[in-house]
């Protein structure tokens, strides 16, 4: 394996009841003013807040709320976040939700504390975090991003019409509590594609040098071989506590940096995805399903060993007279047949994507990854996406 250095401070409270149990006494550690964070408000009407308001109100906290955190969350949104620190005075962040909750607000931690434009210096471009965020934590409600144990945090900048994100271990969270039961209140559509996202994150690493075998990717071929079992189980039954659970775990080990250690890392695919969002904003998790299948024809004989292995180890799929690059190919289609299984859409047309003036712009924007297989251009990421509608 390569040389890899290791990090992650977030404590994690996983399975039923971990809120009611312990979110109080965990709150007690930290300031008197808590900004509860949260999106469109799901969380009022399905007994989620209630729960965590009764814990804020038990540890004594002087609760500021911040709503309204979109699905796609924008600078904008982050800006007035962290205006709202600071005019309230609040010490700690509690993020309620999913993926772009917590990305929001680790975004709002670091803006809250710093003085100059946090665009220009750590999304424009990578920065150095030399100050502290403020602190914040996590209740988790859907799986997907497996943003609870990361410093990362996609946002939008809807003027310039870029979307990217970027980790720094300074923004985790101090502490994440997932309760697979919360899970179970979000629309089975947001349950799948929040369950591809996973499988996603798990293929952008693996489909990567190095190549020899590796830890990280004998993990991975594991993690990806649950999400496709456990999203199957979900899918017959929404209320499967055991699927939901394995899920929730895939998520965060999908994203808490440990798979990537040694790896180089692809994330064409997203970089591609993130683009698509910022000009349409479009379902994050919906987008990679259309754009995996199309990217991976592209350049899977770059990378026919890993290819090769996907094909045996994920999908088991036998070799019976195959060449490596049928084999390789193989495990591409089985990729493609699986999300069409799963009801997740396969064209871009199937989003409302239709326009080619406005995909060569998407390509035009896109940032080209290092570490894919094979070295992309404005050009092919144009074609790939054409041949998406």
């Amino acid at each position: 394996m390569n040389n890899f250095i290791f990090e992650n401070d977030t404590k994690v409270y996983f399975g039923k009841g971990c809120v009611k149990e312990y979110l109080s006494s965990v709150l007690s550690h930290y300031g008197k003013t808590v900004m509860l964070a949260y999106g469109g408000g799901a969380i009022k009407k399905n007994g989620i807040y209630d729960e965590i308001v009764e814990a804020l109100t038990a540890a004594e906290k002087t609760v500021v709320e911040f709503a309204g955190i979109m699905a796609n969350p924008t600078y904008a949104k982050v800006l007035e976040g962290a205006a709202r620190v600071r005019e309230k005075g609040v010490d700690f962040i509690l993020g309620v939700g999913g993926g772009s909750v917590m990305d929001c607000c680790k975004a709002v931690s670091l803006a809250a504390r710093y003085e100059g434009d946090i665009w220009n210096d750590f999304w424009e471009r990578a920065g150095i975090v030399d100050l502290e965020p403020l602190p914040l934590g996590f209740v988790v409600t859907v799986t997907g991003t497996g943003s609870e144990c990361n410093g990362g945090a996609v946002i939008t900048n809807e003027e310039r019409k870029i979307k990217t994100g970027r980790d720094y271990p300074a923004c985790n969270a101090k502490f994440a509590m997932l309760d697979p039961v919360y899970t179970m209140t979000v629309p089975l559509r947001q349950t799948v594609s929040g369950g591809f996202d996973i499988l996603s994150h798990i293929m952008e690493t693996y489909f990567s040098e190095p190549n020899e075998d590796n830890v990280s990717d004998n993990i991975s071929e594991a993690l990806m071989k649950s999400v496709i079992h456990n999203l199957r189980e979900v899918i017959k039954n929404p209320k499967d506590y055991t699927a939901r659970s394995n899920l929730m775990w895939a998520a965060t080990m999908a994203e808490n940096r440990i798979i990537k250690l040694g790896k180089r890392c692809d994330f064409q695919c997203h970089q591609m995805e993130h683009q698509l969002g910022a000009y349409t904003d479009c379902n994050h998790g919906e987008g990679l399903a259309v754009l995996h299948p199309v990217y991976y024809r592209h350049i899977y004989k770059d990378g026919l060993p890993k290819f090769i292995r996907f094909a045996e180890n994920v999908w088991n799929i036998p070799r019976e007279g195959m060449s490596d690059e049928e084999l390789a190919k193989s495990g591409v289609e089985s990729l493609a047949m699986f999300i069409a299984e799963i009801g997740l859409p396969t064209t871009l047309t199937e989003l409302g994507i239709t326009d080619e003036a406005l995909l060569g712009k998407v390509a035009d924007s896109c940032n080209i990854a290092p570490g894919s297989y094979k070295k992309m251009t404005a050009e092919e990421i144009r074609q790939i996406l054409k041949e998406s509608i």
